[in-house]
C-alpha cells in the first residue's frame, strides 16, 4: 500500500492574471503537533504548513497569504501589473519548499503589502512569520530583524487601526507585543503590554491566554 504524501497539490487561479497554477499544501491529517513556542510559532514532525501559507504566481508574481489571496480590488490589479509584474522573472514556488524558499515567497508577500498598504497588522503578521522562518533556520539576527519589525507594526495598528478583517482581537494582539518585546530583551515594554492585557475584563472569557501572560508576566519578574 501506497505511503499517502504529507503534502498535496493545490489548484490556484491568480486573479490578476487568470493564471491556473499548482501550490502545495500539508495535509491536515498528516500533522503532528511537536511543540507550540510562547509566541504561537508551531513545531510540527514533518512538514510545516507555514513553508505553504503564501500563494506565489509563477506567471505575474502576485504572492499574498492563502487567505488574502483573492481579495483584490481593480486597482489593486493595475498597481500589481505595474510594480510587480513588469519586474518579474518567471518562477515558480509550486513545489516542495526549502525554508529559504519560504522565506522568499513571504519577502514577496510583504513586498506586495507594502505597495498595496495593507493593514499594518496584516504586514506584522508576515514579519512574524518570516520571523518564525529564521528561528526554525537558527538565524538569530535575521529572526530579531523581523521581531522588532512586526512588533513596531503591531503597536501601530493597535492604536491607529481597526482589527476588523484581521485575524487579531485586542487581546491577542497586546498579548504578541508583549511577548515580542520580552524575546526582544525589553522587559520594561513587555511588563506594559501584559499589565496592559491583563486589565482588560475582556480577558476573562479567555483564560488559556490569562494564564499565559501571568506565566511570562512572572518570569520578566523573576528574571
Amino acid at each position: 500500500m501506497t505511503e499517502i504524501s504529507e503534502l498535496y497539490d493545490k489548484k490556484v487561479i491568480c486573479p490578476i492574471c487568470n493564471t491556473e497554477f499548482e501550490t502545495k499544501k500539508v495535509r491536515s491529517a498528516k500533522l503532528r503537533l511537536i511543540r507550540r513556542d510562547e509566541d504561537f510559532l508551531a513545531y510540527y514532525a514533518g512538514e510545516s504548513p507555514l513553508k505553504y501559507n503564501v500563494f506565489v504566481c509563477p506567471n505575474c508574481g502576485y504572492s499574498a497569504s492563502e487567505s488574502k489571496f483573492d481579495s483584490i480590488t481593480s486597482e489593486e490589479k493595475e498597481i500589481i501589473l505595474k510594480e510587480i509584474t513588469s519586474k518579474w522573472n518567471k518562477r515558480s514556488y509550486g513545489d516542495k519548499r526549502t525554508w529559504d524558499e519560504a522565506i522568499k515567497a513571504y519577502k514577496l508577500a510583504l513586498y506586495i503589502g507594502e505597495v498595496l498598504n495593507y493593514k499594518k497588522v496584516e504586514l506584522g503578521s508576515l514579519c512574524l512569520s518570516i520571523g518564525w522562518l529564521y528561528r526554525i533556520e537558527e538565524k538569530q539576527q535575521n529572526e530579531t530583524r523581523f521581531l522588532r519589525l512586526a512588533r513596531d507594526l503591531f503597536e501601530e495598528g493597535f492604536y491607529k487601526e481597526s482589527l476588523v478583517g484581521t485575524n487579531m482581537d485586542e487581546l491577542k494582539l497586546g498579548y504578541l507585543i508583549g511577548e515580542i518585546s520580552r524575546r526582544l530583551g525589553d522587559k520594561e515594554q513587555a511588563l506594559k503590554w501584559f499589565n496592559t492585557v491583563l486589565s482588560n475584563p475582556s480577558l476573562k472569557v479567555n483564560p488559556m491566554l490569562e494564564n499565559m501572560i501571568r506565566e511570562q508576566w512572572r518570569l520578566i519578574r523573576e528574571g
